[in-house]
This record gives structure tokens, sequence and C-alpha cells, in this order.
């Protein structure tokens, strides 16, 4: 799709620990992550040490850069959240004309593997009111008022069954809003 590669400036929306600028890092693109969570932005700065990978304590909605600062913004886990009347104007206003959203979407099925159930229980015996459990399959949304500014250029849902070791695991879980984030 030509997204996040060299040349472009990528906003990301959520960044959480910088799971998606440090892994996309390689392909070349200037990389600027934002989170509302003090402790995920500075876990994400040890995690990129040796990256030129920016990060800023920010909420999505309180955006501060300039007018078509960016050629990507992505939002991985936490487009979901937002409160989308509000923040779609700030996307709109951050984006070149020819920018794109990029929305991704990756979550684990507690009723379809049972280290993920496992894993689920566990989050909830600590955290019972934890918003993110329960996932099951299903269709992704995008709010009614993004038609106003944007176009849907390309949208593909498939399932991508994904290896984790004991340690990438526990990363993992680590991650979660409901454990350490």
């Amino acid at each position: 799709r030509n997204l996040c590669v060299s040349g472009q400036q990528v906003l990301d929306l959520g960044t959480g620990t910088g799971v998606l600028p440090r892994n996309m890092y390689q392909y070349g693109a200037k990389w600027i992550g934002t989170d509302i969570s003090d402790k995920q932005i500075e876990k994400a700065k040890i995690m990129s040490a040796g990256m030129d990978i920016d990060y800023y304590t920010m909420p999505a909605e309180k955006l501060q850069f300039s007018e078509h600062s960016f050629d990507v913004i992505t939002a991985c886990q936490c487009f979901w959240y937002f409160k989308h009347e509000k923040i779609m104007p700030v996307l709109h206003r951050l984006l070149k004309p020819s920018g794109r959203i990029l929305l991704l979407y990756m979550a684990w099925l507690p009723y379809e593997d049972n280290i993920a159930g496992e894993s689920e229980k566990l989050v909830l015996k600590y955290s019972p009111d934890w918003c993110g459990a329960g996932e099951t399959r299903h269709p992704i949304h995008i709010p009614e008022c993004y038609n106003e500014k944007f176009e849907l250029v390309y949208h593909e849902e498939y399932p991508l069954h994904v290896h984790f070791t004991r340690e990438s695991w526990n990363g993992r879980m680590k991650a979660c809003r409901g454990v350490g984030a």
C-alpha cells in the first residue's frame, strides 16, 4: 500500500509501548507516537533506544502538531476509544492532502484459544473492570462521521495466527490495558 515507508511522516495514535513504530521503523518512515499514558510513553522511549522515534504524552483529541504534517496517521488497537466527532476534523487537519489513515486491529480471542482464555481470566481476577474482555471476531466499524472528510480506499479483514513464545506472550500481557498499561 506504500504506507509508512521512507520519506513519509507518520503519526501513531495510542502508541502504547511503541509496538507499531518500533516494528515498522526498518521501512524508513519518520515516526511520532502519542499516547495518554505517561507510563506507556516512558516504556516506548526505553524500548526504542537507538531509533529516531519521537514520543509524546497527549490525548488523541488534543493533538498539537502543525496542519498537513503527516502522510499517514496510524491507530492500532485504540481507534474505538476516541471521541470520533471531535477527533475526525483534527485528523483531517493534520494529514497532508494525499494523506491516509491506517486503522489496525488485533485481538486475542479468549473463546478460540485456551492460553488467551486463561490469560483473560487472570487479568479479570485482578482487574475486574477491564473493558477489553470477551473479545470475539466482528467486522471493523468506522463511524459515519468519517465519511464527511475521508473516502474509504481499502478495507481488509482476515485472521492471522501469531506465534508467541513464553517471553513474547509475557510482553503482550504486560502491554494489556488490564495489566500494566
